[in-house]
């Protein structure tokens, strides 16, 4: 138990006059949390939890009985409640404590799971007593056998620091399990918890926009111009300034969340009338968006005075998408040596001014030959496994060992550690989003900025067009060999890339139908195919019928604008409801008839991840 403090703040002591320990002891076995108890009387949640550990109002862990009374349980398994006796024993033991990612949810899910699962391992190696904080039963590190002790807890401050508080340990690792035990850095380093990495301050560096703003003008690194808003008017002023589109976002989001292009005046109002809450904590964050610029994902670990870029990653989809949702290339290709010099330079000054101690991923943006720094997260990402497996380093492991003191300079010779473009990859990995579309059919197919996939495949092949048209395989998008093909482009992707996808269609035999622009501007360039009625024109039967009726192989459809037309999203809608494959990018495309041409021309193979992780030992 927490021994109870002597002294009260006068905050404290006023509410012990509204809260007797009855009441208060009351309120905690009927599940009330501090911050639940502090709005409730109108204070602060420090507050409550002071006064709580004075009257010794404190939970105690038991053991979860996975024996049903009927012998005695040994599991290491346990929860917090408020009774009397404590079945938890602390050992004597060095130990660590790693904070999981919580309850799995869109922009948040198991590549964080899998970088705490391979943080315990490494931390066993190493000799310590692992002890994971998570409440998601269905992960692998809740497992019986993973971690040396498990607490199944909300990952709050409330229930986190009294675990801490219990046993003690060396120190928090709060950079695997994604932005929500992150965001617990600051307070749980306020309450004097040592946090293993990056430190709270670094952490806050990073996340805060303002703070983050004057890092980049200090270090003369390119960022896209942005400013913060709490009202319609200052935002309105910021775009008057930055000039449209820009991409609005609440502060502190996860996987996107509420995030959007904006194009106007009367859009921006919209946006923030519907918003739930902006205050001065809480701005609204506002970029210029840059428009058909090539995103990057740069992950890398660091020490004081070091860093290795363990990944480059290229998207397919061209700026706008979610880093979430985009089909990810390793390693990158078509695409300047500058730009990839440049981003290389500035994920390494980032690194040492933000002081990030383990992993960290920077997310670009190539535009006419300039890179741009969107976001850094000094973290690990959701693309961490992925860039372990395709790389056959161990990433995870070794940022946990820098964590814990190591320096990479001697780790370096250890695991052949080199920057990814030296490494000599002789194959070519990508990383595809798997979306729930077909069970949602109604919730809209076209990508944006809030990310919307629900998981994710991973394909391995020595050349970029089988890779590709594997992952679509593994997400279960069976791109067809033959058929008929449907094409609708807005009007800045008619250009030459459009004209040669449909030849190349055109060459493997496809039929090619398009809707009236698309197909005026086909036939324009000699591309022989027939028109078909938009779902809004007079005239039978229209896209979304042919397509319900099987005539349509596969769609290639690219809106632009502020909101996707009805026609596109009953062609989206119909694609899904009859498994039709389509894409929404012109890059994606692209893509895929790459990927058409690979499978008529030639039988894949199958390899295992050891033989392709074999390229190490050369």
């Amino acid at each position: 138990m927490t021994t109870p403090v002597t002294e009260l703040s006068s905050d404290a002591r006023a509410l012990s006059l509204r809260l007797p320990k009855k009441t208060l002891r009351k309120a905690k076995e009927n599940g009330f949390s501090d911050f639940q108890i502090a709005t409730i009387f109108h204070t602060s949640e420090n507050t409550v939890r002071e006064l709580r550990n004075n009257l010794g109002v404190v939970s105690v862990f038991k053991t979860v009985d996975t024996c049903a009374a009927e012998f005695d349980a040994k599991t290491p398994y346990h929860y917090s409640t408020y009774e009397e006796e404590n079945e938890s024993v602390r050992s004597d033991r060095q130990k660590v404590i790693i904070l999981g990612g919580g309850p799995n949810r869109i922009g948040q899910g198991i590549e964080f799971d899998y970088c705490c699962v391979q943080a315990v391992f490494a931390l066993k190696e190493a000799g310590y007593e692992t002890i994971m904080v998570n409440c998601n039963p269905e992960t692998v590190s809740t497992d019986y056998d993973i971690a040396d002790k498990l607490y199944f807890e909300p990952l709050t401050f409330e229930d986190t620091i009294r675990i801490i508080e219990h046993e003690q340990p060396l120190g928090v690792i709060v950079s695997f399990g994604g932005q929500t035990p992150l965001k617990l850095s600051t307070r749980l380093d306020a309450a004097g918890v040592k946090i293993l990495g990056t430190s709270s301050k670094g952490i806050d560096l990073a996340e805060d926009r303002k703070k983050f703003g004057a890092l980049l003008e200090k270090l003369d690194i390119p960022h896209p111009d942005y400013g913060t808003a709490t009202s319609f008017a200052e935002a309105q002023e910021i775009t008057n300034k930055i000039g449209y589109p820009v991409l609005v976002r609440p502060s502190y989001v996860l996987g996107g969340r509420a995030m959007k292009i904006i194009y106007s005046d009367d859009s921006l109002k919209e946006y923030v009338d519907q918003a739930l809450f902006i205050t001065e904590k809480y701005p609204l964050l506002i970029d210029r968006f840059l428009e058909t610029a090539v995103e990057f994902d740069i992950d890398a670990i660091a020490d004081s005075t070091d860093c290795v870029i363990s990944g480059i990653m290229q998207h397919v989809e061209a700026a706008g998408i979610h880093s979430g949702d985009s089909t990810s290339i390793l390693p990158y290709h078509n695409i300047e040596a500058s730009a990839i010099a440049a981003m290389k330079e500035y994920t390494r000054k980032l690194a040492e001014n933000i002081g990030v101690i383990g992993l960290m991923n920077v997310q670009y943006a190539v535009q006419n030959g300039r890179v741009y720094v969107i976001e850094v997260n000094p973290r690990a990402s959701r693309t961490v496994p992925f860039v372990g497996k395709a790389t056959a380093i161990p990433v995870v492991k070794i940022a946990t060992r820098v964590m814990l003191g190591e320096k990479l300079s001697d780790l370096r010779h250890e695991f052949d550690l080199k920057d990814c473009d030296e490494l000599g990859l002789t194959h070519m990995a990508i990383k595809e989003p798997v979306f729930p579309f077909s069970k949602f059919v109604k919730s809209g197919v076209y990508l944006g900025p809030e990310m919307r996939s629900t998981g994710e495949a991973m394909s391995l092949a020595a050349e970029f067009p089988e890779a590709f048209a594997k992952a679509y395989q593994a997400a279960n998008m069976h791109l067809p060999s033959s058929g008929t093909v449907f094409i609708s482009v807005n009007e800045q992707d008619k250009n030459p890339k459009i004209i040669n996808i449909a030849r190349e269609l055109y060459r493997m035999g496809f039929d090619l139908v398009a809707t009236t622009g698309t197909h005026s501007f086909l036939t324009m360039h000699n591309i022989d195919c027939k028109k078909v009625y938009k779902v809004g024109e007079e005239g039978r039967p229209n896209i979304f019928d042919i397509i319900k009726l099987g005539k349509v192989d596969f769609v290639i459809n690219t809106p632009r604008g502020e909101r996707a037309l009805h026609d596109e999203e009953a062609i989206g809608s119909a694609s899904v409801q009859s498994g039709v494959p389509f894409v929404t990018t012109i890059e994606a495309a692209e893509a895929s008839v790459k990927a058409i041409d690979c499978m008529r021309r030639q039988e894949f193979g199958v390899k295992s991840l050891q033989e392709y992780a074999t390229y190490r030992d050369k």
